[in-house]
């Protein structure tokens, strides 16, 4: 069975979304990225045959929906994210799993794609457990990756040293799986939230779910830019 791994931060206002200020206030963007959350746990809950992990940075009783994410992740096992950057939290992440469930493979994911639906992460798990595969990927349309499949998960040591959140962190962390003789699958691109036209734009592609009725509240009367 493979582990469905969440990587995410606890929205604690001015500590995550914060590119999306302006339109929103600090408060508000902690609270669009906890609906993002929301929206992803619901979507692993719903994904057969998967146990669900959650690495977590900071403090669940400090964030925005703090009471509501804590009931969404009750049974959970959570993880303390660890390390001096995100490739090494995410690394240290893929170990501590690797040493909680010897043997099972891992789909990791974040919270910046609340776009994702139980069918996709059931997908991505069926194509990591495909023959010849060691590994998948899923690349953000910003050149990033959304989703991180190991059947081996100790190889996500090979992400130390990518450097993470640029135009070919993608690009390099392939690379670095490459280096290691594993066999990558690729997966389909989604475009993950950085900014507010990030937001606007996969609003679009799930108007009905929490990030979206977030969003959705704060939408400035014109675009971004000034223009009606």
């Amino acid at each position: 069975m493979t582990v469905l791994l969440v990587v995410a931060k606890a929205p604690v206002a001015g500590a995550v979304k914060t590119r999306l200020c302006p339109p929103a206030e600090p408060a508000q963007a902690a609270r669009i990225a906890a609906a993002a959350l929301r929206d992803t746990l619901d979507a692993v809950v719903a994904t057969p045959g998967v146990v669900p992990v959650l690495a977590l940075a900071g403090r669940l009783a400090d964030a925005e929906d703090g009471p509501d994410l804590a009931a969404a992740v009750a049974g959970w096992p959570v993880l303390a994210q660890r390390g001096d950057d995100l490739a090494d939290r995410l690394a240290h992440a893929h170990a501590d799993v690797a040493a909680a469930y010897p043997g099972r493979p891992v789909l990791q994911i974040g919270m910046d794609t609340p776009q994702l639906t139980a069918a996709r992460l059931a997908a991505a798990v069926r194509r990591l457990g495909a023959p010849a595969t060691d590994a998948v990927l899923g690349p953000a349309a910003d050149g990033g990756w959304w989703a991180l499949g190991l059947r081996d998960p100790r190889q996500a040591a090979a992400l130390r040293g990518v450097p993470m959140s640029t135009p070919d962190t993608g690009r390099r962390t392939r690379a670095a799986l490459a280096g290691r003789g594993l066999r990558i699958g690729t997966l389909p691109v989604l475009r993950d939230v950085d900014d507010w036209t990030d937001a606007i734009a996969v609003t679009g592609l799930v108007p009905t779910g929490r990030f979206a009725r977030e969003v959705a509240a704060l939408r400035p009367a014109r675009p971004v830019g000034g223009r009606r």
